[in-house]
């Protein structure tokens, strides 16, 4: 591999069966009709659309000095690319903050995130590892977000 190719690195651990069971989600997730529950509600922050569901934890991480430049919180079952992810997500650029963070996500998440490292760009990339908890991601990200900015030893962004 060349050194500037890019390369990801699977940062959680989850066990064989949980990606089987993840495969299986998958399946049957293309196979279900898709009905809404509830409309995508999306907000301005940073000058960018976002998720209405992400906007608290983006705002927090903000403030504990971790960059964000993608989320979608997908929340919509809509079978829609506007309307609907099927996983629910946030990008982190790599820094200091972030390594922490990530770090106390995955400490907190365990097997519900999928954290991964693109090397050569130096982004985070975390996300819902079982299909359909979209909602349940956004707030495990409030979450340790809030409690991630409650901790002492992260550098506040000022």
């Amino acid at each position: 591999m060349d050194i500037h190719e890019e390369q990801e690195v699977l940062l959680s651990q989850q066990p064989a069966h949980l990606w089987r069971r993840r495969k299986l989600e998958l399946m049957q997730w293309t196979e279900r009709e898709k009905q809404t529950v509830e409309a995508k509600r999306t907000e301005i922050w940073n000058d960018v659309e976002v998720d209405a569901e992400l906007v608290a934890a983006l705002t927090l991480l903000h403030r504990a000095g971790v960059r964000t430049e993608f989320s979608c919180a997908g929340v919509s079952p809509l079978d829609e690319p506007i309307d609907h992810s099927l996983y629910a997500y946030v990008t982190l650029v790599q820094n200091e903050a972030a390594d922490r963070f990530v770090n106390f996500a995955l400490s907190k998440m365990r097997s519900r995130l999928l954290a991964t490292l693109e090397t050569g760009t130096g982004r985070y990339d975390l996300s819902s590892f079982f299909i359909g908890h979209n909602r349940s991601f956004c707030w495990w990200m409030q979450y340790c977000a809030a409690h991630f900015m409650d901790r002492n030893d992260y550098s506040a962004a000022t």
